[in-house]
């Protein structure tokens, strides 16, 4: 029941959540931002992350550093916090936690499938894929030809096989068809996990629909602006579209349907929150388009902290954490192609 979770939330998730809001208070600040942007190469960059929570994951790596070193020592504390939390918490917080790792597990199916489709060696793929996302059979999915034999041979023991319902398609995989499977994957799992969420009620279900609900919408409209000008037709389109939100059902009607990016802004021009996020970019450019939508989704992630005894911390705080990793590779192939002034174009700050 809603307001009462303080009575007994403490019993099991107290200890995991002040873990979570501890990790939320070594996330890098503005100021630490504003230092690594004054790095001349990567070894300033490591000397300033030394003394942050990265510290220990970097410094014993020997120079010449490479920004793919930076960016997997980061994913690496990432990963260890939220192993941590794994495994101390109990039931219904460890299936929430589970459901945290399916986006980056999709994201790794596509990439092997994708790599295997342009002929890439699949351990150099293995090695490019989240950590997060792993699992056990993931190398046998390059075997697979179409679909079907996906599912069959690989992915029916994982904890993807209820979202392939919908993919499962006797035709060949090719770049057109990985992306659908993408996409009606990740419409599966947000569908799947905004259930779930609803059905442990209270406080987590308020903040997580709302930032589930925000996650819907970005990606019905990054799948109308990737779709324009190809062979997608606007039924396909339409049934990419997660079925909640904010835009659903009238807005996904309106974005079905619109041949370029004003279109877009029109429809979303109508939803005050979204309004904010279009009045940043000029007519006719979609560019700073993904910075703004990051930018929105850090300010509502920074505001589940707000409230207590709820489950939307650990969500909020691994992409955080997320955030905080892309920033940084950002940062670093700034600095080691000497791009220095081109630094602020994709920094999300966040406190």
């Amino acid at each position: 029941m809603y307001g009462f979770e303080a009575l007994t939330f403490n019993i099991h998730g107290g200890y995991l959540e002040a873990i979570a809001r501890g990790h939320r208070a070594g996330l890098l600040t503005t100021a630490d931002y504003n230092n690594l942007c004054q790095c001349e190469n990567l070894d300033d960059i490591k000397m300033h992350l030394s003394a942050t929570k990265y510290g220990s994951y970097l410094q014993n790596e020997p120079s010449p550093l490479h920004t793919t070193t930076i960016v997997e020592k980061c994913t690496l504390k990432l990963v260890d916090d939220y192993k941590h939390m794994l495994c101390q918490a109990t039931e219904p917080m460890s299936t929430f936690l589970e459901y945290i790792r399916y986006g980056h597990m999709i994201d790794n199916v596509v990439l092997i499938v994708t790599g295997t489709l342009h002929e890439r060696d699949v351990q150099e793929l293995i090695e490019k894929c989240h950590p997060l996302g792993m699992f056990d059979s993931i190398a046998t999915l390059a075997v697979a030809q179409n679909m079907r034999e996906l599912y069959r041979l690989v992915l029916v023991d994982t904890p993807l096989a209820p979202y392939f319902s919908e993919c499962l398609t006797s035709e060949d995989l090719d770049d057109m068809n990985i992306e659908i499977m993408r996409n009606t994957l990740y419409k599966a799992y947000l569908e799947d996990f905004y259930k779930f969420c609803q059905k442990l009620g209270g406080a987590t279900a308020e903040i997580m629909s709302d930032l589930l609900a925000f996650e819907a919408d970005r990606r019905a409209v990054n799948i109308t602006i990737n779709s324009i000008g190809t062979e997608l037709t606007r039924e396909d389109r339409k049934k990419l579209y997660s079925n909640f939100g904010l835009l659903y059902p009238y807005g996904h009607e309106e974005l079905a349907i619109c041949e370029d990016i004003d279109q877009v802004r029109g429809v979303m021009e109508k939803y005050p929150p979204y309004q904010a996020i279009f009045s940043k970019m000029s007519y006719g450019e979609s560019q700073m388009l993904d910075k703004a939508f990051y930018e929105e989704e850090v300010r509502r992630l920074c505001l589940a902290f707000e409230q207590q005894f709820h489950y939307a911390v650990f969500f909020a705080y691994m992409r955080l954490r997320e955030q905080e990793i892309r920033n940084l590779m950002w940062i670093s192939e700034c600095v080691a192609q000497n791009q220095k002034s081109r630094i602020h174009d994709s920094v999300v700050y966040m406190f």
